[in-house]
């Protein structure tokens, strides 16, 4: 029977999902060498939070650590994952830095880029889709896949095709929430294999349960790729487990090329980390657990514990209900957008605002009306007219891309930090996350100081 291929999340989205990224470089640097010589499809190694997460807790050059990666996995393709017109941020950037991000991130060791939106909007992917297809990496063109009115099997195919036409060379279907059941991944990936000629690969979260069935469904329906993770990060709101689904794939008469005692050294290598984040509380148990109420109100993992931690902080856990009910009120009112970053924050913090005021909409942030006025680029479904209308008041929405009326920026920041980066990725990492990275340039600077003045004294 036909081969089905692996993508390995533990060096991203595994540990994303189960420990809000927290794993440095320094954890999973000896089994790199093994995890390079295991036969996987890629390894999905930055991108995502990884970017932001370096500098602002883990004090890493996100740059470095990805080199570092390079060098110890030549054989191997690293992904990364993009978000198209927002890059890794949270805002649209202009044209020239996506272009330039996509460059250095390719020119530093990426092979794969998945790019999606946060809209299924093709508008915000092209230029990323552009560049990264001149710099000679692969493109997975992928649809941030959700259920409403509106998200149609019709609709997605329709995506597919479009996406084909801009040139990727895969479609990624990103199910982030875990609420793909079996019937609809064999039904979508059945679908769009008949509609394109081009390698599917699914993304899915064990969160509700459902994910090692849906991938089985999946591969009968022709998927040829699918994202999971090794063992001891698997489960819970991360991806089902790699040796359980090479097992299994095997077992029903499917080609798997991952090489299973590479697999067993990862598992025994990752089998610690895991119980030292355990044990320090890192890694909270809840999130290992399964989950059905993403099911009801189509919260991803991350999403969820986002609401819990709002609340939390404003002591006010007993409305939990209340704003978990009022979550897919508001998705439904900003036009059913797909729960994920960065509208899944958008959403999460409406819905606890307009439940902690007891007005909806008497209070909105700026990211929301940033969304209305068409920033974010189109909606899947029209905003409801008088929501949109109280928010923005008299403030017509934007007409055309928002990404064309922003000024370049890289090559002005990069005068104005001279002296301070030291080269076009210190520059990139400053207009992604200005503070976090000036902070990370000022520690750089007192390390480099404090090893010059040790060295003195030792001489």
């Amino acid at each position: 029977m036909r081969n089905v291929q692996f993508t390995e999340t533990v060096l991203r989205d595994a540990n994303q999902s189960l420990i809000a990224t927290r794993l440095p470089y320094s954890k999973f640097e000896p089994i790199l060498t093994t995890m390079d010589q295991a036969g996987f499809y890629a390894v999905e190694c930055w991108g995502g939070a990884t970017f932001d997460v370096c500098l602002r807790y883990l004090h890493e050059d996100p740059w470095e650590r990805l080199r570092k990666i390079r060098s110890h996995m030549p054989n191997s393709k690293l992904q990364m994952l993009l978000r198209g017109q927002n890059v890794l941020g949270y805002k649209h950037y202009p044209d020239d830095f996506v272009k330039k991000f996509v460059q250095k991130s390719v020119e530093n060791g990426i092979d794969i880029i998945r790019i999606f939106d946060a809209l299924n909007d093709l508008e915000n992917l092209k230029v990323a889709i552009e560049e990264t297809l001149r710099c000679g990496a692969i493109a997975s063109g992928t649809i941030s896949y959700t259920t409403s009115p509106v998200h149609t099997q019709e609709n997605y195919v329709k995506m597919v095709k479009e996406l084909k036409e801009m040139g990727v060379q895969t479609i990624c279907i990103k199910d982030m929430a875990g609420i793909m059941g079996p019937q609809e991944a064999y039904n979508l990936v059945s679908a769009i294999k008949d509609a394109v000629d081009l390698p599917v690969d699914l993304h899915t979260h064990s969160t509700t349960g459902l994910a090692f069935m849906t991938y089985l469904k999946a591969v009968e329906a022709g998927v040829d790729i699918i994202d999971t993770a090794i063992s001891p990060f698997s489960g819970g709101t991360s991806q089902p487990a790699t040796e359980t689904m090479a097992y299994a794939l095997r077992q029903l008469g499917y080609t798997v090329n991952v090489d299973d005692k590479a697999l067993i050294k990862m598992a025994d290598f990752f089998k610690p980390i895991r119980n030292e984040y355990l044990k320090d509380g890192t890694l909270n148990p809840i999130s290992m657990s399964t989950d059905t109420q993403c099911l009801t109100y189509q919260v991803p993992g991350g999403m969820l514990s986002n609401l819990l931690s709002q609340l939390k902080m404003m002591n006010a856990l007993d409305r939990f209900e209340e704003a978990l009910v009022e979550t897919p009120k508001v998705r439904k009112d900003m036009g059913y957008p797909p729960l994920v970053t960065p509208t899944s924050q958008m959403v999460g913090v409406q819905a606890v605002t307009n439940v902690l005021t007891g007005v909806r909409y008497e209070k909105v942030s700026s990211e929301i009306k940033a969304y209305c006025r068409g920033e974010y680029g189109k909606t899947p479904a029209p905003i409801d007219p008088e929501v949109q209308k109280k928010i923005l008041g008299d403030e017509k929405p934007l007409e055309g891309r928002y990404a064309d009326t922003l000024e370049p920026i890289f090559e002005k920041t990069k005068e104005q930090l001279a002296g301070v980066a030291r080269c076009d990725e210190d520059v990139l990492s400053y207009i992604a996350f200005p503070q976090l990275a000036e902070k990370f340039f000022e520690e750089r600077k007192a390390r480099e100081e404090n090893v010059a003045t040790y060295c003195i004294e030792e001489a």
